[in-house]
């Protein structure tokens, strides 16, 4: 069974047991061993060939005396709060607490999490599991010295793929063609697509059951179900349902313009391309278990070829051969 020792030991136990077994000098023992006689004397007035605990014999606070320290376990113990409101309500009492300090202290009394209450969090649902080809679909908007543009932005649910267009207006045509290009950049089949209820993408919903309405239908649908493509749309008023684009927008405005500053659209567009193509081809995610998004695409290509429309691995940067 292997010894566990301490990251700067120097000995193993069964050192330790010939110097305290044997009579040679201490400076003997130190040329024989390669280590200091300080070491060898040390060993010799053990009993143990364990390693000795380090650190203070009792953990206490630098900061917290031990009265106050006292003051916030009791406080904690008899007001359940999560630690920031803790933090606020003993600070006016105890001026020097910080946030660290009393998190540490909470730690060492073993009441640094707060106990599970029953009824206080909705009960979890695993998130459903779908085949690629479901996309979220959102818009958001973004500036440049220039002015004022509009980010569509596609991922998709499973895959996480990510598609991006700027545009300089939101409205139907500008819609459409954001659908048409991502159903063509896309190496598979599109079986659905969420969006919000956004004049973009559907009528209004005081109007959708209308007459009018189910004559013509929407433009937005037409190329839906002209590739078979389910259009849903999310519960008004319920943006959270949207949450995978929501967290993407999110993601792309914290790369480019809540980083840097654009003189121009075109500048833009271009620094956008290159983080949606460093995203999709090398941005390794939990989610994909390691994976980036092309390199599970690759890997369903593979597993089910019949949802593809092209080999996936002619998307893939470098050389195709």
């Amino acid at each position: 069974m292997g010894q566990v020792l301490h990251g700067s030991a120097r000995t193993t136990e069964a050192v330790r047991r010939a110097i305290q077994r044997s009579e040679e000098s201490v400076r003997a023992l130190a040329r024989r061993h390669g280590i200091s006689p300080t070491t060898v004397q040390k060993w010799r007035k053990r009993a143990s060939v364990a390693d000795a605990p380090m650190g203070p014999k009792s953990a206490r606070s630098t900061v917290l005396t031990v009265e106050e320290e006292a003051m916030v376990v009791a406080f904690r113990r008899h007001t359940p709060l999560p630690l920031d409101d803790c933090l606020y309500a003993l600070q006016p009492t105890i001026p020097r607490l910080t946030r660290s300090a009393l998190h540490r202290c909470l730690q060492r009394h073993g009441i640094s999490r707060l106990p599970e209450m029953d009824g206080d969090k909705p009960e979890k649902r695993k998130f459903r599991s779908y085949p690629i080809g479901y996309f979220h679909i959102d818009i958001a908007e973004v500036r440049t010295t220039e002015g004022k543009l509009h980010l569509f932005v596609a991922i998709d649910r499973t895959s996480k793929f990510a598609f991006v267009q700027l545009h300089a207006k939101a409205n139907r045509p500008t819609a459409v063609s954001f659908l048409e290009a991502l159903i063509e950049a896309a190496p598979y089949r599109l079986h659905t697509i969420l969006t919000d209820n956004g004049i973009q993408f559907a009528d209004l919903p005081r109007n959708r059951h209308g007459w009018t309405a189910r004559y013509r239908v929407h433009r937005f649908d037409q190329i839906c179900r002209a590739h078979g493509i389910e259009h849903r749309l999310t519960k008004p008023n319920h943006p959270w349902t949207n949450g995978q684009v929501e967290r993407m927008n999110r993601t792309i405005k914290d790369a480019t313009v809540k980083r840097y500053h654009y003189e121009s659209h075109d500048q833009l567009r271009q620094h956008l391309q290159l983080f949606i193509d460093a995203y999709n081809h090398a941005r390794r995610l939990k989610s994909l278990r390691g994976l980036t998004p092309y390199e599970y695409i690759a890997r369903i290509g593979t597993e089910d070829p019949d949802r593809f429309k092209i080999d996936p691995y002619h998307h893939s940067t470098g050389l195709n051969t």
